[in-house]
């Protein structure tokens, strides 16, 4: 076949993707995705006033082609560099697989893990947020691909993250404890927000707060293992983008933070002493904290730092408001898909997210620590006051 001939057969099959979509509906027959193209364009990320990140949000559903099985494809899609990678969409479920490029190199496959970490659809916080994935760190990559196990949801979108695309701020310590026993137990390096570059114009609304705190849910952030000590404050900035610009939170889900090095950090604005509500724990946010570790530990086994950094947080919070690590509590459940609104469940006083909502979360090599982190909380405890 001659090279004229080539050309014609590729712009032939171009042609038939481009007629398959419909009035938004894709209908053309399997296989005539071509992951050979590229689009001419580029996908430039742009530097962001407030996030301290670089970021671009991509429609993603009309980039759609039908491929094998059933599924559908985006071609590849050339980028500017990022490091983070998430997907959100209206209503319904989406199962999506995304692959990157770096270095030249396009890598395998990998799953985008729907969101379990969300705020209780009753609250103001609840009512505007968007369906979406967690966020992937993948590196440094410039070209990405996305497939849809089936026909793409509505409102589909992709955030594209540089973490590093803002200027970091210089790193900073919370200030020395105050006197008196609760004190005492508050972690010995607990960062706080201006650590990681926080900038409040991001938020959706003022921090709402719970009565009382019974629960400390354990999480990890499923965002990969690879990253380095420098990497972190812009990571937990990816997150507050996502979690607020994309998601539609009210500020980054998670209360606290810890890195793999095992270094504590303030999430959620509000006050680290006070009761402030998280959006974590789907049906269970009234009534806890959450933190969460930065990482993959279902593929991956904890630090013993990282151990012992779960274990001062939630000694700290729990002798805040009287309860004990090693316990049990009963609570209501404002509707997750476990505990249908209304259930009054009873619970571990530090539990895994996996207890309360259908997810893997927090890993299965942390969740096999939590026994240890209770008796270690509570021992705490009881050597410090």
């Amino acid at each position: 076949m001659s090279v004229s001939e080539q050309s014609k057969v590729r712009n032939d099959v171009a042609l038939v993707a481009a007629t398959a979509v419909v009035a938004g509906v894709l209908t053309a027959p399997a296989g005539v995705a071509d992951d050979r193209i590229d689009p001419p364009a580029t996908l430039r990320l742009a530097p962001e006033a407030g996030s301290g990140v670089a970021a671009i949000d991509v429609p993603l559903r009309s980039r759609f082609r039908p491929a094998a099985r059933g599924r559908y494809r985006t071609q590849r899609m050339h980028t500017s560099e990022f490091s983070m990678v998430g997907f959100t969409w209206r209503g319904g479920d989406a199962r999506l697989r995304v692959r990157v490029r770096d270095d030249g190199r396009w890598r395998s496959w990998k799953h985008a893990e729907s969101m379990p970490d969300i705020p209780d659809p009753s609250s103001a916080e609840g009512r505007r947020a968007r369906t979406g994935t967690e966020l992937m760190w993948v590196g440094g990559s410039d070209a990405v691909q996305v497939e849809s196990a089936d026909a793409p949801p509505r409102g589909l979108e992709m955030a594209l993250i540089e973490s590093g695309g803002g200027v970091a701020p210089a790193p900073a310590r919370a200030p020395a404890p105050r006197a008196g026993s609760g004190d005492r137990l508050r972690p010995d390096d607990l960062r706080p927000r201006r650590a990681w570059g926080a900038d409040k114009r991001l938020r959706n609304g003022d921090p709402a707060y719970n009565r009382t705190i019974k629960q400390v849910h354990v999480h990890h952030t499923v965002n990969g293992n690879g990253y380095s000590r420098a990497d972190v404050p812009g990571l937990i900035r990816g997150m507050y983008r996502y979690h607020t610009q994309n998601l539609g939170w009210s500020d980054i889900g998670y209360n606290f933070l810890v890195d793999r090095f095992g270094r504590s950090w303030v999430g959620r604005a509000g006050g680290p002493p006070r009761p402030v509500r998280g959006a974590h724990t789907l049906g269970f946010n009234h009534s806890s904290t959450g933190v969460a570790v930065i990482g993959n530990l279902e593929t991956k086994r904890p630090k013993r730092v990282v151990i012992t950094a779960i274990v001062q947080l939630a000694a700290w919070k729990l002798h805040k408001y009287g309860r004990h690590p090693r316990g049990w509590t009963k609570v209501w459940s404002h509707g997750s898909d476990r505990f249908p609104a209304g259930t009054r469940v009873r619970l571990r006083v530090i539990d895994g997210h996996r207890d309360t909502n259908y997810t893997a979360c927090p890993g299965k090599y942390l969740y096999k620590r939590l026994p240890d982190i209770r008796r270690r909380a509570g021992d705490r405890i009881q050597r410090l006051t």
